[in-house]
């Protein structure tokens, strides 16, 4: 019922402040609509803005974009699309989706009807709900109704009957001349002799009585989620540190979350745009190894790379573009995890290292394909398999430096395998490395050099 209001307030740092829209031409502004708090100084739409200011100086105002309820419908219809398939926004600042089929998986009504309250209200978006056995029925419910489920044709025209005629969803000359008629209520309407109704009005009447009551079919198009995430959000200031920026990104990275769990999707890569007034923006790269969409996890990472980053110029605009978004995958968890509540999984844990120490500070190992212990492993960036020894013991742990064993009490378990390597760079081997266990059952790798005999040379140990 505000999308409009709910849009600009949502972006507010202070939401309870008093805030209106204004719309009109240069000379005369007016308001259009005014939030809870502005309403209690006196403010109210139609006003014009020099009456507004008369009655009070310290309230925000906003400029009314019929633009962004657009914008913010389809947001929304992103948001919705994760619970069904079937999302229309057939109507303006209404949406649309068929439930019937969702109930199965997300509960009976109450408290499919109870999650779709508390996502809206975290969102920031004030709503009506009513649930209907056809779409043109749901929409014009909501004028009258909030939380009514209405689940066959009879008790549909029990609820449709008091609805007044100027809030059914008829052409508004048609629901005047009604009035004027003295038929106030669609009940009255319906009560009229069908060709009564054709001979006064045209068919259009009759065809959005037949909707109402389910006899007609509304065609509707459902709506794809796009291929990209574009958010921005314009601030009222010039913004010089990057306290003043979480605000911002916590609610963008929350919408992007929001949108990506509509499209059953996840994000690898996004952009954060810092935009300044006589620079050229500034680009933050997030990037992820692997598909996330978790908002606390979103908002950490990007906050980690915003903070790395010196702000040269007064940011006027806050902008979050991700193209990069692949299928996500749920992390597989047991059913009894034993882990402590705070704990974090590895792969958040590195994600978050990354983006506060930097991408090179975060690194692992991978084998090197080098038969030379020393020279087998090497440090990784990357989460891309790296190629394995198949059936070939080695040990988990490698000296730093090799260590002469006292032979007494070794006990030689296999061996010898022969290492013969490195000729190419000037640092070859020739090597009999053995399996050993020492008298306190400590399993190592230990290795004569060929030809000689100055003993064993321990070089690792086995877990």
């Amino acid at each position: 019922p505000q999308l409009a209001l709910d849009g600009v307030q949502r972006l507010h740092p202070e939401p309870d402040q008093p805030l209106v829209l204004l719309a009109g031409t240069p000379q005369r502004r007016v308001v259009q609509t005014a939030n809870a708090a502005a309403r209690a100084l006196g403010l109210r739409p139609g006003q014009s803005l020099t009456a507004a200011h008369a009655l009070s100086k310290t309230f925000a105002s906003a400029e009314y974009d019929p633009a962004q309820i657009e914008h913010w419908q389809q947001f929304l219809a992103a948001w919705a699309y994760r619970f069904s398939s079937q999302v229309s926004v057939f109507y303006p600042r209404a949406l649309l989706f068929e439930i019937e089929s969702s109930l199965g998986l997300f509960g009976p009504w109450p408290q499919f009807e109870a999650r779709l309250r508390k996502e809206l209200t975290e969102l920031g978006f004030r709503h009506r709900i009513v649930a209907a056995p056809n779409p043109a029925a749901a929409r014009v419910l909501a004028n009258l109704y909030d939380g009514l489920a209405v689940a066959d044709d009879s008790a549909l025209l029990h609820a449709l009957a008091p609805l007044p005629v100027d809030r059914a969803g008829l052409n508004p000359q048609v629901a005047t001349a009604l009035a004027r008629m003295g038929l106030r209520t669609l009940a009255q309407v319906q009560a009229l002799p069908r060709h009564t109704l054709a001979r006064r009005f045209e068919a259009e009447l009759l065809q959005h009585l037949d909707t109402l009551s389910g006899q007609r079919p509304l065609a509707l198009a459902f709506y794809q989620p796009p291929d990209q995430f574009d958010a921005r959000i314009e601030l009222n200031f010039d913004v010089h540190s990057h306290q003043a920026l979480l605000f911002p990104l916590r609610r963008l990275t929350g919408d992007l979350s929001a949108f990506l769990c509509g499209r059953d999707s996840g994000v690898q890569r996004f952009d954060l745009h810092l935009e300044h007034a006589q620079a050229p923006d500034s680009v933050i790269k997030v990037g992820l190894l692997s598909a996330e969409r978790e908002p606390a996890m979103l908002f950490e990472l990007a906050r980690g790379r915003l903070e790395q980053v010196q702000v040269t110029a007064p940011v006027r605009g806050f902008r979050l573009v991700a193209e990069d978004l692949p299928l996500f995958v749920p992390q597989r968890q047991d059913l009894f995890d034993d882990r402590p509540q705070q704990t974090l999984p590895w792969e958040q844990l590195r994600e978050r290292l990354r983006a506060r120490l930097g991408d090179e500070a975060v690194q692992g190992l991978r084998f090197h394909a080098d038969h030379r212990p020393e020279c087998a492993w090497q440090a990784a960036v990357d989460k891309h398999p790296c190629p394995t020894l198949n059936k070939v013991q080695r040990p988990g742990w490698l000296l730093r430096e090799p260590t002469l064993l006292a032979e007494q009490g070794v006990q030689i378990l296999m061996g010898p395998e022969r290492i013969e390597s490195g000729w190419w760079d000037g640092a070859d081997i020739r090597r009999d490395y053995y399996l050993i266990q020492t008298r306190a059952g400590q399993q190592g790798w230990a290795y004569r050099s060929v030809g000689q005999s100055d003993g064993l040379w321990l070089q690792g140990w086995f877990a």
